[in-house]
């Protein structure tokens, strides 16, 4: 299975982001993760469009848009036109909503020829979004709370990440990028690969690295 690895710019220094995306690029990244938080799903504010539409120029890695925020969908068209090429929505977030409210923003985002993902946090069982997983091109896997960087990896998420790969293949999807999110580091990327997923989100074990190509490496093998 292809692994890749997705630096996730809310541990990079927002001063000199467009410098830090080339370099991310030219170390081996495969993905550029944007973790884009309201105030309100989650407490930090980061950024929002204007940043994608902003570094959209500077790489052609994917940006993988991850929307900790309330009412996605009402989001989908502005990140979409700003240059997303993959947006996840959580599973809470909709749910506060409505039954059918994951369903239509995941369909929404496809319309506009954009990947799209579920996303679910470390309390929210990984069934209840098997429903939409033919709809998703991704499923991501929260392994902290949403909200901020440097937490500690949740032990307990390795379980959902097997679940989820075994229910990909049961619907025929074997390859389905399953990515993990939170507290990835050299010491437990190997498990987290051997559990099934093969997109790991990487904020301080990327930028607090001293060589960013041998972190992105090191996280691959």
């Amino acid at each position: 299975m292809n692994i890749k690895i997705a630096p996730s710019i809310l541990s990079a220094d927002f001063s000199v982001m467009g410098e830090t995306i080339k370099k991310l690029e030219r170390s081996g990244a495969d993905l550029i993760h944007c973790d884009v938080m309201d105030g309100s799903f989650v407490e930090p504010i980061t950024f929002g469009g204007q940043m994608i539409k902003n570094i959209r120029p500077l790489t052609s890695l994917p940006l993988d848009a991850h929307l900790m925020i309330e009412h996605p969908k009402t989001q989908v068209k502005f990140f979409a036109d700003a240059g997303a090429d993959i947006i996840t929505v959580h599973y809470k977030a909709c749910k506060k909503i409505s039954d059918s409210y994951l369903e239509e923003t995941l369909k929404m985002i496809k319309s506009y020829g954009v990947k799209c993902g579920a996303v679910v946090n470390p309390d929210v069982p990984v069934e209840n979004i098997f429903p939409v997983f033919p709809l998703c091109d991704m499923v991501l896997l929260m392994s902290v709370y949403p909200g901020y960087g440097g937490q500690k990896f949740i032990p307990e998420v390795m379980q959902k990440i097997e679940k989820a790969r075994e229910y990909a293949r049961f619907i025929g999807r074997p390859d389905m990028d399953i990515e993990i999110d939170g507290g990835v580091t050299l010491d437990n990327a190997a498990a987290i690969r051997a559990a099934g997923a093969n997109v790991l989100v990487a904020g301080s074990a990327v930028f607090n690295a001293p060589d960013t190509t041998a972190a992105i490496s090191a996280l691959k093998k």
